[in-house]
């Protein structure tokens, strides 16, 4: 059988038969310029190996920054949750022209391209810890969970209301096939806060977008860095349908997921830019390319890099990577 790429990435997050395993990478923004320099372009690069999915970034931005600083400046001490509960900090998510914006293709320009590809294309949108890091600072972000829960709370629950309408506008109004929330929770080897508090004020909100997702009958995707051991069975209650990345190197083997998860949900990822790409000598990368396929080929699995790749990546090393992938995906 042959598939478009939409078919194959949606066979693929619902458990069902593919024709080959699905590609993708996160490369423009750290390597926009020196791939438009020797392909012509990001798009021509995702065209020359085929890319199966379209990542959409941008949007609407969610604080009114302006109003934030008139209870004190970002990132500082003083900003503490409780001076920011009856302010008006959100924007309003519901202006279509905001779409626009989608950095790497916009919404209207950038799902059109892709469409006419057959891709899976999916808009990222920020989480709930993750987003108010960039307020508070996640040194302090942290100390707040236990000194202003109730207050966190609210406005975690704020977020959610805001996000709801982010997904009715991206998938209602827009069309895209997923929404991808970034809630970076992980260390390298553990959560950065406890289950408990993971349970208590994040996941509410969270499983409310979720759930108003697939209400709208489209996917739900997670991306957060580093490890989520501890919070993988939520993420299955939750109902996620992705997890970007499994963090192998980060203490989630690719045993433990296919033992335990891989009827549960699918993972986007398997190319470490941590410790591989751009790091590793040549056979050495190959090697690693080659053990990866070698668990997850045929798995609920979308080949991609585990985030952006970096800088310190050579063009050569990324084609010498991306002809070995799309070699390995059609064997």
């Amino acid at each position: 059988m042959s598939m478009t790429g939409y078919e194959r990435v949606k066979a693929v997050i619902t458990g069902k038969d593919y024709d080959h395993q699905p590609m993708y990478g996160w490369l423009w923004g750290n390597l926009g310029g020196e791939i438009t320099e020797r392909w012509g372009s990001v798009a021509a690069f995702e065209d020359k190996y085929e890319f199966d999915i379209a990542h959409l970034f941008g949007g609407p931005y969610c604080f009114k920054e302006d109003v934030v600083r008139t209870a004190a400046p970002l990132e500082s001490e003083d900003l503490t949750p409780d001076l920011l509960v009856d302010l008006p900090i959100f924007s309003d998510p519901n202006n279509l022209d905001d779409y626009v914006g989608f950095t790497h293709g916009s919404v209207s320009t950038g799902l059109i391209h892709h469409k006419q590809r057959n891709r899976f294309c999916y808009a990222q949108t920020p989480g709930f810890f993750e987003n108010f890091n960039g307020l508070f600072g996640i040194q302090n972000h942290l100390m707040w969970l236990s000194l202003y829960p109730d207050e966190l709370n609210e406005l975690y629950r704020r977020m959610s209301d805001w996000t709801i309408q982010f997904v009715d506008r991206a998938v209602l109004d827009i069309g895209v096939d997923m929404i991808h929330i970034s809630d970076d929770w992980g260390a390298q080897k553990d959560l950065m806060f406890s289950p408990d508090v993971w349970r208590e004020l994040i996941y509410p909100h969270f499983k409310r977008v979720v759930d108003h997702v697939h209400s709208r009958g489209a996917f739900c995707s997670i991306h957060s860095d580093g490890c989520i051991m501890k919070v993988a069975d939520g993420l299955v209650e939750m109902g996620i349908d992705v997890v970007h990345p499994w963090q192998e190197r980060a203490n989630m083997s690719y045993d433990t997921y296919l033992e335990k998860y891989s009827d549960k949900f699918a993972i986007l990822g398997g190319v470490c830019v941590q410790f591989a790409l751009g790091l590793m000598g040549r056979e050495e990368l190959e090697a690693e390319i080659r053990r990866v396929f070698g668990k997850l080929r045929g798995k609920r699995w979308i080949a991609c890099t585990t985030h952006f790749v970096q800088n310190h990546c050579s063009m050569d090393d990324l084609e010498f990577c991306y002809d070995l992938m799309y070699k390995l995906a059609r064997e």
